[in-house]
């Protein structure tokens, strides 16, 4: 999903907000995001089953990603619209609401088409529900509060995927097939209405004691200003779209390969499935505050993408054990976000971020969502099997070409920041 936590500006209340209210509409609005990461990654624990029991191809498998991809595509385009127009409250209500339907869709019926409706309508609630609730934040929290309230947002939203990785060991009864634990997904989805009645009601009293201010201007792409970025932040689009294309993909698949390939039990898989994003929970403000005190901005994304550069040969080709390479996947997961969404901050004009971020996570949703039915196919036409743990090299290959091509997009920033036009990146205070 998005992972950029930074894509509005704050606006000063009215007049002071009690401290102790502000915190429990991050707790309840956070709730929200717990939900929706949760629903997007279900899919990796009933993955297997998807194919044992429904005979699901893993292009199919990698086309519920994109049809993700594709819903968000669509919802990115038309931009903040719906969410300026509506406000805050009613549109995490309306997204939260199409987020929790989708969820629900996905486990009506094992038939692809039903499933595939059901990650697109999940797509179009759960990307601008992420929109909201950060437009959301920044009616109650600024200045480096916004940045802490932010990071505490995002790691709720992580205990999602935490939990929904490690949903065989924990729900392990609902696993003899591959609709309940779906059910579950769905009824967790739930949260997202919760969470959006809890919000309507916090921000519907704080409104009747005229608190709030406006909340500042959500992501929306601006195609006259595409021409105006300068070749450093593209050299960092071009790095989101490998990266995201890289580790996102094989999330979704890693379920199916380490019992396919490395014969672990299902619990085994997802839980090593989510070292990433529990990794990440812990990991990236540490990394965040090491670039703030050092610098070297462009370095530490080398660094990271280097770090993510052997681990697919190594799960491919070695009898190393499994956690050796995950550890690697685990720090570069952490350290390249960690570092590369507020760099965008240090390229693009201030009055032109929204339209900054809009377009590298537009770029970042087409390579995902390509590179997710790719990786699908090619282990479909290499016959990737328990009987032919071979077949899934060509996938791993091309996860290593893209990480190959992080690596040149990640020199090619630090060559432009070391010389005469450089933004401040390597730099330990923001330039200008």
């Amino acid at each position: 999903m998005n992972e950029n936590p930074t894509a509005a500006s704050t606006a000063m209340p009215l007049r002071p907000l009690s401290p102790s209210y502000r915190w429990l509409v991050l707790a309840v609005i956070s709730l929200g995001m717990f939900g929706n990461y949760y629903v997007f990654d279900a899919l990796n624990p009933v993955g297997p089953l998807l194919e044992s029991q429904l005979h699901f191809t893993q292009s199919q498998i990698g086309l519920l990603d994109t049809a993700y991809n594709v819903a968000a595509l669509l919802v990115l385009l038309a931009g903040g619209v719906i969410i300026d127009r509506a406000g805050t409250r009613k549109a995490v209500a309306l997204f939260g609401s199409i987020a929790f339907l989708g969820g629900v869709l996905i486990s009506l019926s094992p038939t692809f088409a039903v499933m595939f409706a059901g990650r697109f309508l999940f797509g179009v609630g759960a990307e601008p529900l992420i929109v909201a609730i950060t437009t959301a934040l920044a009616k109650w929290f600024k200045g480096k509060e916004l940045a802490f309230a932010m990071g505490l947002n995002l790691t709720v939203a992580r205990l999602g995927s935490v939990a929904a990785d490690n949903s065989r060991t924990w729900a392990s009864p609902l696993f003899s097939s591959w609709q309940p634990p779906l059910v579950l997904a769905g009824a967790i989805g739930a949260v997202c209405l919760a969470s959006a009645l809890g919000y309507w009601l916090l921000e519907a009293r704080a409104e009747r004691r005229e608190v709030l201010g406006r909340a500042g201007e959500t992501d929306r792409l601006v195609f006259a200003d595409l021409v105006k970025f300068g070749v450093a932040y593209w050299w960092v689009v071009g790095l989101c779209v490998t990266f995201y294309s890289t580790v996102f993909p094989f999330r979704r698949f890693a379920n199916i390969f380490f019992t396919h390939v490395h014969g672990v039990s299902q619990e085994t898989a997802g839980f090593l499935n989510g070292l990433l994003p529990l990794t990440a929970m812990v990991a990236t403000p540490l990394f965040g505050l090491l670039a703030d005190r050092i610098g070297r901005r462009a370095q530490l994304m080398a660094i990271g993408t280097l770090l993510l550069l052997p681990t697919f040969l190594l799960l491919s080709y070695t009898h190393l054990p499994i956690g050796v390479p995950m550890a690697m996947m685990g720090i570069s997961f952490s350290l390249v976000p960690a570092v590369m969404w507020p760099a965008v901050a240090y390229l693009v004009d201030e009055k032109r971020l929204g339209t900054g971020y809009a377009l590298m996570t537009l770029c970042q949703q087409i390579g995902w969502g390509l590179g997710s039915w790719s990786v699908g196919t090619l282990n479909d036409i290499s016959a990737a099997s328990p009987t032919n743990p071979a077949g899934y090299r060509p996938g791993m290959w091309l996860f290593t070409a893209l990480a190959v091509s992080g690596l040149v997009f990640s020199y090619l920033l630090w060559r432009t920041e070391k010389g005469p036009a450089g933004h401040g990146l390597e730099d330990r205070k923001p330039h200008g």
